[in-house]
């Protein structure tokens, strides 16, 4: 099997893609990114869009609707070529795809303990300790469930694509649009042997003229 890891070190190793594409605690609804490297035969992407882009919400999963929201998210998001759509010329296929929901702080969901209310129910002799360490408790519960409504949420992936005839890469259909009703527009960064340059890509106009580039 080829080694595709050039591309992806392309990519991340770029200055173009280095000064300003990650900025998660700035990120903006409705807008994501899609940075791409081309390396002879082998195509590698990287993707980054707001959870709200892509389930609607930003908050950490609680229910179990939310989790399955995310869930089929996830299942959806590992198949890049149904989202950015190659020319079936090029003959790609998909060698790696990863995906992730990461939260601003980087943390997983969690849940809260609830032994002090444990506490305050087996022992009615302390009712006054314990109801204000149930009190200090619920305030504590309050905090932390307003942050995690405050938080933002975001979906990472990282392709590899194989492609036996990269010559035919000569556009990009972004069906990603149709599939995420909330996505308004796509950032998107190309390197390549020729250099690197950038595009809007947006709702309205969903496809991305490549012919030239390589």
């Amino acid at each position: 099997m080829k080694n595709y890891v050039p591309a992806i070190l392309v990519l991340m190793a770029n200055p173009a893609f280095s000064e300003d594409t990650r900025q998660l605690d700035a990120h903006e609804h409705g807008v994501g990114e899609l940075n791409i490297a081309i390396d002879g035969d082998a195509v590698a992407m990287e993707f980054h869009a707001p959870g709200a882009d892509i389930v609607g919400f930003e908050h950490q999963a609680t229910s179990a609707e939310d989790r399955a929201a995310i869930d089929e998210a996830v299942a959806i998001l590992a198949k890049p070529l149904d989202l950015f759509v190659l020319p079936a010329a090029a003959e790609c296929s998909v060698v790696q795809a990863s995906t992730a929901l990461a939260s601003e702080d980087g943390h997983d969901d969690h849940e809260h303990g609830h032994e002090e209310h444990a506490e305050a129910e087996e022992h009615d002799g302390h009712d006054h300790e314990e109801h204000a360490k149930v009190d200090a408790h619920s305030d504590h519960e309050h905090e932390d469930h307003a942050e995690a409504e405050a938080s933002h949420t975001e979906f990472h992936a990282d392709y590899v694509l194989a492609c036996g005839n990269p010559g035919a890469l000569t556009g990009i259909e972004f069906a990603y649009f149709e599939t995420f009703k909330n996505a308004r527009e796509l950032e998107v960064q190309i390197v390549s042997a020729s250099g690197a340059q950038a595009f809007e890509v947006e709702r309205d106009d969903p496809s991305l003229d490549l012919r030239g580039m390589f």
